[in-house]
């Protein structure tokens, strides 16, 4: 069953957030106003498309994500995409062409760690050039990855560049954990 254009960005929106969201942040953010936003979330909670994890906050569900197009995770994929790289395939980052900084992130959880410290040079080095996608897409991570070009194409720079990429991290990590902890 197909979802209308309004459903779908509400989906994607709450989907690029990450986290539950107010019921004002998303008419703000889809250009609804409060009622139509209420309206078409009840429709989207009847369908099992999100959830309310807490009075007031909307998260996407497994369900909703299928229905914007993104793959279903199992456990054995979160454990791939957390796993341990060799050195050679872990992303290492650079403020520049040739100008290496010495830190390079040998797991999702490490690179997590990593954005939190390293140089925010870096950050802006590797966003635009699509090197944070293109590495979350050899772990595996596909739904991460459009996640960080979203990031990209918003244009961030400094802290609120650093702030955005960690978010995005970090609750996929802790996503990614809550899967691959799961007992079958």
């Amino acid at each position: 069953m197909s979802i209308s254009q309004i459903k779908r960005k509400i989906l994607e929106k709450l989907w690029i957030a990450g986290k539950p969201v107010k019921l004002q942040d998303i008419a703000e953010k889809t250009g609804l106003n409060i009622s139509s936003s209420m309206m078409h979330l009840l429709g989207l909670r009847k369908a099992g498309h999100i959830s309310t994890p807490e009075k007031g906050y909307y998260a996407i569900t497994k369900t909703g994500k299928e229905a914007i197009g993104l793959l279903g995770l199992t456990k054995e994929k979160a454990l791939h995409i957390l796993r341990e790289l060799p050195k050679e395939e872990a992303f290492h980052f650079y403020t520049g062409i040739d100008q290496y900084v010495g830190v390079y992130a040998n797991s999702l959880n490490d690179f997590c760690d990593k954005i939190q410290t390293v140089n925010v040079k870096s950050i802006e080095f590797h966003a635009p050039r699509r090197d944070f996608e293109l590495w979350l897409d050899s772990l595996g991570d596909l739904e991460l990855a459009k996640r960080m070009g979203i990031i990209r194409r918003a244009s961030l720079s400094g802290e609120n560049l650093r702030k955005k990429v960690y978010e995005s991290v970090k609750s996929r990590c802790e996503e990614l954990a809550d899967l691959s902890n799961e007992v079958r």
